[in-house]
């Protein structure tokens, strides 16, 4: 099996000669891509290419962001006929000795995309700053709910391996050139059908410098994971099969705007008037709104047991 391992690289010149170094001699590749660091990355890099065969050095002239980085380091692995990629941020917080077990999934053909899972270990897990935790976790449930892959736990952890033949598939003009990467892997991993298994593994933090804006991943998500969760209903739902969500969503949706709807008006209307409300005003948006969400609820429960699986 030939392995191919992307490095995205912005100012990690203190890192990145630790990180290839650290690499498995299984690794038939090392494709890193300087993403225009304004450090002496792109110094280190060229001291590192004439020391290391494996080592190919692809430098962006513009700043491109982790998935502009990466859609060009799998462009070039696709190239060079690889089976596997791997994906290792250049900030030395991923251990390289994880990779084996990574790949183990691919192999075995146990899935198409295996990931890390940093939230299996509690000594691990309390090494990862609060604030950080904390965000992952809400993050984490928007991603499951936009990407339909409810049984992973840790979608934003970018230590990565898929398969060539799946990615060769992917719609690579609908991945996300910035720190939406990795989300926008797994929305259209889903729409290519292919299974996803997660490692444990632990994460490394030391005196790197994280890039994400707190600011942009709370304004600049969200947007885009409402977007994708209705794009994703949508498609799998109505255009490419019709089944018993399809029929749960198209009553329960209407019957429950309908009950909020009406429910609202007339608690305005006579509330404002200081009048009672008749006994069916109340009760009919009532029961058009438990009933609307428990279709709802079905629609939800049968969306979370399917995922895509090994047949």
């Amino acid at each position: 099996m030939t392995i191919t391992v992307i490095i995205p690289c912005y100012n990690v010149a203190a890192h990145i000669e630790e990180v290839i170094n650290n690499l498995p001699s299984s690794v038939t590749w090392i494709i890193v891509v300087n993403d225009c660091s304004k450090d002496d990355t792109g110094k280190k890099l060229g001291e590192l290419l004439e020391k290391n065969r494996k080592l190919i050095v692809i430098n962006h002239e513009v700043n491109q962001g982790v998935g502009g980085a990466m859609l060009t380091g799998f462009k070039k692995s696709i190239e060079l006929n690889s089976d596997i990629t791997i994906k290792m941020d250049g900030d030395n917080q991923m251990d390289s000795s994880y990779i084996p077990e990574l790949i183990k999934p691919i192999l075995e053909n146990k899935a198409d995309y295996a990931k890390g899972n940093r939230f299996r270990d509690l000594k691990a897990l309390k090494q990862m700053p609060v604030i950080r935790r904390i965000g992952n976790l809400g993050l984490s449930f928007c991603i499951k709910a936009a990407s339909g892959y409810w049984n992973i736990f840790d979608p934003n952890n970018g230590f990565i391996a898929i398969n060539n033949n799946i990615l060769r598939t992917l719609n690579i003009h609908k991945i996300h050139k910035r720190y939406f990467f990795e989300s926008s892997m797994l929305i259209e991993l889903y729409h290519a059908d292919a299974v996803i298994q997660e490692i444990p593994m632990k994460a490394k933090y030391g005196n790197e410098v994280s890039h994400l804006s707190l600011t942009r991943t709370l304004l600049g998500f969200p947007p885009k994971l409402v977007k994708a969760f209705i794009r994703r209903i949508i498609l799998k739902y109505f255009l490419f099969d019709f089944n018993i969500a399809s029929v749960y969503i198209l009553f329960g949706l209407p019957l429950f705007l309908a009950g909020m709807i009406y429910g609202i008006i007339n608690f305005l209307k006579y509330t404002s008037s200081h009048v009672p409300a008749p006994t069916g005003t109340v009760v009919i948006p009532t029961l058009l709104i438990i009933l609307g969400f428990q279709l709802l609820l079905s629609a939800a429960n049968y969306d979370i047991t399917n995922f895509p699986k090994k047949q």
